[in-house]
């Protein structure tokens, strides 16, 4: 980890609190209402924001290195702002011109977050929304049912797509605080189980028309960014690994008597344990800071012609997948070492060590990596360019 962050103190203070009830949170299954409400007034919401408008104007490299401290702390609440981040993004690729944009940095400004709405349950959303923007009596009204809606129920927007009438698709931002929006923390996954991913129900939602655009005209590297902030995750899950087997070994007393040492601290076998950790835990940091590289690249090409922004947004995508492909599989073997190193007493509830390995598990179940192989390896033989926008249903006409 760094030695220091590139934020205020006040900052970096909150993102070192927020550690300090994660394991609680977990076994109760809490949600952090007051743990990102905090962080978002000391500005975990601006980071990439101007100074000049109120942020800290980090690139996506000390962004990153931020995001990792604070998935190191509690890897919920990084994903919990994934959408955020994305609108972020978005308004700083548009440009700081504009009624949509000062409304947008004042919004940062003030600490207003945004959370994600995308994933619609059961056949929906398979190439075509299922939720519709049409007009009400007063502007563009939403209706539909979205699941995986990670972080929108902290939040005080959704980033929710959708189609019109004409079956164009669209992003819209949807204000939460109205009667149209209902959200519920009804995820059931073993794993990352604060992240506030459950379904949000739009009945009749107001939208402003500056808040709706077409979803393909939105920053080309978005879905690279949305897998770039799952890795920041995945690399904090390993870290936090690694801080805890240490922690643990160190205090541990009990120890066998066929062991090599009568100090569990001392015994080489169980620093080796320890040891295969942390270096998991530095190699997955090495290769998110190399992805938040990529995303710096895709950014500095707004002002390229397009051919240059979708070939820098290609490279930030393939960089996304290669670093999934390659670090699932060594941080869910590391997360599991722990136990190597800690014996029976590791798996004791209280301690709640089990949840690096459900959250691991649960974070590399995204976006799965077996197709983000077989494009890194398309790319490879024939130079095929990568998926950059999916969705997932089912297919209209698929046999049950």
């Amino acid at each position: 980890m760094a030695a220091s962050l590139p934020v205020p103190e006040s900052l970096a203070g909150a993102i070192r609190r927020a550690g300090e009830s994660a394991r609680g949170r977990e076994v109760e299954r809490a949600l952090p209402v007051d743990v990102i409400r905090s962080l978002a007034d000391e500005g975990i919401g601006r980071l990439r924001i101007p100074a000049a408008f109120g942020g800290f104007g980090l690139d996506w490299v000390h962004t990153t290195e931020v995001l990792l401290e604070l998935a190191a702390q509690d890897s919920n609440i990084p994903q919990a702002l994934r959408g955020h981040l994305a609108v972020q993004e978005e308004v700083l690729w548009r440009g700081v011109d504009g009624e949509a944009a000062a409304s947008w940095l004042e919004r940062f400004r003030t600490g207003e977050i945004a959370g994600n709405a995308w994933t619609e349950p059961g056949s929906g959303g398979y190439n075509r929304s299922g939720t519709i923007v049409s007009q009400g009596p007063e502007g563009p009204v939403v209706n539909g049912v979205k699941y995986y809606t990670t972080g929108s129920i902290f939040a005080d927007w959704l980033d929710v797509t959708a189609r019109d009438e004409n079956g164009n698709e669209l992003a819209v931002l949807v204000r939460r605080n109205q009667p149209g929006v209902h959200i519920e923390d009804d995820w059931t996954g073993f794993g990352q189980r604060t992240t506030g991913s459950g379904t949000a129900t739009l009945t009749d939602a107001e939208v402003a028309e500056y808040e709706v655009r077409l979803l393909a005209d939105r920053f080309p590297y978005q879905t690279a960014l949305y897998q770039h902030v799952l890795l920041i995750v995945l690399a904090g899950i390993a870290e936090a690994a690694a801080r805890d087997v240490a922690e643990s070994l160190l205090t541990r007393r009990r120890i066998y008597t066929h062991a090599n040492s009568t100090s569990p601290a001392s015994d080489p076998q169980l620093l080796q344990a320890v040891g295969e950790v942390d270096a998991t835990a530095a190699l997955a940091r090495a290769q998110v800071l190399e992805t938040a590289r990529a995303l710096d690249a895709a950014f500095a090409a707004r002002g390229a012609d397009e051919a240059a922004q979708i070939a820098a947004a290609n490279a930030a995508e393939l960089a996304t997948a290669r670093a999934q492909v390659a670090l699932h599989r060594p941080v869910l073997e590391a997360v599991t070492r722990i136990f190597d190193a800690l014996g029976a007493s590791g798996v004791d509830g209280a301690k709640a060590l089990d949840r690096h390995w459900r959250n691991a598990r649960t974070v590399t179940s995204h976006n799965p990596w077996v197709y983000k192989a077989r494009i890194a390896g398309d790319h490879r033989v024939s130079g095929t360019d990568p998926v950059r926008l999916w969705s997932v249903g089912v297919p209209e006409g698929a046999s049950k």
